[in-house]
């Protein structure tokens, strides 16, 4: 990854110039790499922004801007709302309501990941602890890892501290990893999902079938669930070839007697083929979008 920044087109300063081919470096980092990147003034201006954006994220746990949704997992055998993925929004002071689209990138970058993951941990497991004792139901609450988690070392501590402290039984907290997370370190990745594992709590591959799948990974890994990613859903009345796929994947991931998620079903004839392929749970804008807490209780009362 190269950074570029011209003088005297740019600055006359060294040290000015050395900032901005290494914000240009940053970018073309950004980028995928192996790559040249040449400094430009919408450049600083991008950059300004994010150390504004990386900032305002630092804070908002402090005051109290960010908040736990939750999207229902819908059972098709059963007919009943078995499960809800804690996916968390930031009450942004200027901008309003953000989905993670605008910032979990950002997070990632800045390792702000590891603190962010470790609050949404920790909602989840309490809210779902409350549904519980408020004798609504009994929801498996799933909780997206980012792979700055995976490589901190105190993933499994934090895990069953945080059940001890919250109550929730193991079988109720499900932990999500992307194939791309899996792959990147396969030893470390399986042997945390072994301790995982020893402690009860349920595992799940998410996006399964949008990154290099290798059946060989995918039975050593003691996981539960593997979510369809939603881009072959969505394509499904149109595209033969998707509709081989998911076929393909859900007599695959039953013959490893492991059990399927869909995700992004927004139509009724989606659910149908579906059910009628035999996959085990749906989740999707077909049920509900992702929910306030205070919302999801009345979706189960």
């Amino acid at each position: 990854s190269i950074g570029i920044s011209l003088l005297p087109d740019n600055t006359r300063e060294p040290a000015t110039l050395l900032a901005q081919a290494n914000m240009a470096m940053q970018h073309a980092k950004h980028l995928g790499g192996n790559t040249l990147q040449f400094f430009t003034e919408r450049l600083q201006a991008s950059g300004l922004e994010n150390l504004k954006l990386e900032n305002q994220l630092r804070q908002a746990q402090e005051k109290g801007q960010l908040e736990v949704f939750y999207q229902p997992r819908l059972s098709l055998q059963a007919d009943r709302l078995d499960a809800a993925e804690a996916l968390v929004r930031w009450h942004h002071p200027e901008q309003g309501l953000l989905t993670p689209a605008y910032f979990i990138a950002l997070a990632e970058e800045t390792g702000l990941i590891v603190a962010l993951g470790e609050f949404v941990l920790r909602q989840a497991c309490r809210q779902a602890r409350q549904w519980q004792l408020d004798g609504l139901a009994s929801i498996r609450v799933s909780v997206n890892l980012s792979a700055k988690q995976l490589r901190q070392g105190n993933l499994v501590s934090l895990v069953r501290q945080t059940l001890e402290e919250t109550g929730l039984p193991a079988a109720m907290l499900e932990l999500e990893l992307t194939e791309s997370q899996l792959l990147d370190d396969v030893e470390n990745a399986i042997n945390i999902c072994t301790q995982l594992r020893a402690l009860g709590v349920k595992l799940a591959i998410d996006d399964f079938g949008t990154g290099y799948s290798s059946l060989s990974y995918l039975k050593r890994f003691p996981v539960d669930y593997v979510k369809i990613d939603k881009t072959f859903i969505s394509e499904l009345e149109q595209s033969k070839e998707d509709t081989a796929i998911i076929r393909a994947i859900i007599a695959m991931v039953h013959g490893l007697e492991l059990e399927v998620v869909a995700e992004g079903v927004e139509t009724q004839s989606q659910m149908d083929f579906l059910k009628d392929q035999r996959c085990d749970e749906i989740q999707g804008y077909l049920i509900s979008r992702p929910v306030p807490a205070a919302q999801f209780a009345e979706l189960l009362g």
